[in-house]
């Protein structure tokens, strides 16, 4: 038996839910559940496709040298993994037109910065953006980030091929 067929269905799932609003409506309760048996589906639907993510036999080889410029010189694609056999590249929106760095961009790597160290326990961690590394690290600076790596992908190659 497979995993779909063993669970629970969605609108019985949503009729079971025992919280209720004062004053709300029959109408409101009906349209409720049935959101709330989309959303139940919907979940579901995510774990399927991240199985299915997981399940990916590993991709083509990396052929291109791909180099960045960090606050310490030049470094590769693969000295950014480090120690680490996994590798995550946040693509950070500050390229070298833009007056300013993505707010939303920043808003997320602020969230990160102080969590550096957890993260890396298992994996590299690098933020690569178009801009001067100069740039980059001014932006990090100004908004007190102490732990996130910025590489600037000068050329542009990493950029364009991902």
């Amino acid at each position: 038996m497979d995993a779909k067929s063993e669970l629970v269905p969605a609108t019985e799932l949503a009729q079971r839910n025992p919280i209720r609003f004062p004053n709300e409506s029959a109408e409101y309760r009906q349209a409720r559940n049935a959101l709330l048996a989309e959303e139940i589906e919907l979940r579901r639907h995510i774990e399927r496709v991240a199985r299915q993510r997981r399940k990916l036999p590993p991709g083509g080889e990396v052929t291109k040298r791909y180099t960045f410029q960090g606050e310490n010189g030049p470094v590769t694609l693969a000295d950014l993994f480090g120690d680490k056999d996994t590798l995550v590249i946040y693509s950070y929106m500050f390229g070298p037109q833009r007056e300013k760095p993505c707010p939303m961009c920043t808003s997320i790597m602020a969230s990160w910065d102080h969590k550096v160290p957890d993260i890396e326990q298992r994996v590299a961690l690098a933020m690569v953006a178009r801009s001067p590394i100069d740039r980059l690290v001014a932006a990090r600076r100004a908004r007190g980030w102490q732990k996130l790596k910025v590489y600037a992908d000068v050329d542009g190659d990493f950029t364009r091929d991902t």
